[in-house]
């Protein structure tokens, strides 16, 4: 159990990867397609009668399956469940970086190109209806920035009294993150949707020279 070789090989070929990662994962798609010749990025509307964010926005996508081969064939096979789009008119152009949350898992988001909406087929099921916004309009808007404080509350038997300077612990402890809020007609979008548009339009965007 000391031995330095045994390490030395185990981790030699071993690629990095995310601590957590064994948990809850998903995939999802943000969609660019040109409407009337300006290159937009499709939304969903979730499904009203959804038990979970009901009338929410967000990127198609869901959970990796074991049959999954990839997470990059998991959000292409959301998207098209989702709204209908064949495998074959949608081109993954990248991914985007590996989202990790306290509350669902680990997210891997990429971009996508649709060819055309001609197929589109929404699964009432699960999505409202679509809609799309000008990309031209992202890149100049500056969204609204809130703050959300996640409390720390040790649950009934949790050794809080074993734990140094276990006052800051015991009433006071929170996280803070910022939650960004976009807006664009009656839409609102927010939450990990606008986190990773966020992102998107952070590392695309055109700097002017």
């Amino acid at each position: 159990m000391n031995d330095l070789t045994h390490i030395q090989q185990t981790l030699s070929n071993r690629k990095s990867g995310i601590i957590g990662s064994t948990s809850f994962k998903s995939a999802v798609m943000v969609p660019l397609v040109y409407v009337e010749e300006e290159l937009s990025i499709l939304f969903e509307v979730r499904s009203k009668h959804l038990k979970k964010q009901p009338g929410e926005i967000c990127f198609p996508g869901g959970k990796i399956d074991s049959t999954d081969h990839s997470a990059e064939m998991a959000a292409i096979r959301e998207l098209s469940e989702e709204i209908g789009i064949p495998n074959h008119q949608i081109d993954v152009i990248a991914p985007l970086d590996v989202l990790a949350t306290p509350f669902r898992g680990i997210i891997y988001p990429f971009i996508g190109f649709l060819k055309n909406l001609d197929q589109l087929n929404v699964n009432q099921e699960e999505v409202d209806h679509i809609f799309t916004v000008p990309l031209s309009y992202l890149y100049q808007y500056n969204p609204d920035i809130h703050s959300m404080k996640m409390w720390f509350e040790p649950s009934e038997h949790f050794p809080l009294d074993k734990v140094p300077n276990k006052q800051a612990y015991a009433t006071t402890r929170y996280s803070e993150i910022e939650e960004y809020f976009y807006y664009y007609e009656d839409y609102l979008i927010w939450g990990l949707t606008a986190r990773i548009l966020s992102h998107f339009l952070d590392i695309t965007k055109p700097r002017s020279s």
